[in-house]
């Protein structure tokens, strides 16, 4: 049953997990920034879960057909948090590869790309990315729980472990908490503003003697 987990940290060699490397920065990372820390791990454990045993159930069908690749490093949760981010995005278009194409076709262009990717497995993929589009469509409501929620988890250990960890950046699960810190990071304080010294030269001085201050105007 722990496999069921286990299996977004394995990789087969040093390219894959490069490429796993770099999914994890940037899908879950950006996952982690709109839905705060405690949510964000929760959903990774529900994800990982929910797409393993939509895996177990649909390889030995698809097995017959085509040779089926285990399901095997972070990719399939990749694919359920981007899943949920494009159903859910309020965006109708974007720019991909100099192209604008459909908010919602951008996983699927991506699943076609993540086919090349060195020991990916395209059902495990596709079973990360139906279990996201569910979540983000609302059939899955029953794991959603509301930010007061995660505001008291966000007190509780192991999440109070996490705050103290030098160099990890700690997304609180209130949204009000997440634009506050936004906004810290964004507004400087007063006084801490880059400033510039200007010369003002001193103005020269006037003769004492009028008609010279008149020849001079």
């Amino acid at each position: 049953v722990h496999r069921l987990i286990t299996y977004i940290f394995i990789y087969e060699d040093l390219i894959s997990l490069a490429c796993g490397a770099v999914i994890i920065w940037y899908f879950a990372g950006s996952f982690e920034k709109n839905v705060g820390t405690v949510k964000h791990c929760i959903l990774t454990a529900t994800f990982s879960v929910l797409s393993a045993l939509l895996y177990l159930l649909l390889e030995p069908l698809v097995s017959r057909l085509l040779e089926v690749a285990d399901a095997k490093g972070f990719m399939p949760v990749a694919f359920a948090t981007l899943g949920v981010s494009t159903t859910r995005s309020r965006m109708k278009s974007t720019l991909l590869f100099g192209f604008r194409v459909p908010v919602v076709l951008v996983p699927w262009l991506g699943l076609c790309i993540a086919w090349f990717v060195p020991h990916s497995s395209l059902l495990g993929n596709l079973c990360g990315l139906l279990v996201g589009e569910a979540y983000g469509l609302g059939y899955c409501f029953c794991l959603d729980f509301p930010e007061s929620v995660g505001s008291k988890l966000d007190r509780v250990f192991p999440f109070t472990l996490l705050k103290r960890i030098p160099g990890l950046k700690y997304i609180p699960g209130s949204l009000a908490e997440r634009r506050a810190s936004e906004n810290s990071t964004i507004i400087p304080v007063p006084g801490t503003y880059p400033t510039q010294s200007y010369h003002c030269p001193s103005p020269l001085a006037l003769p004492a003697h009028p008609s010279a201050q008149s020849q001079g105007f």
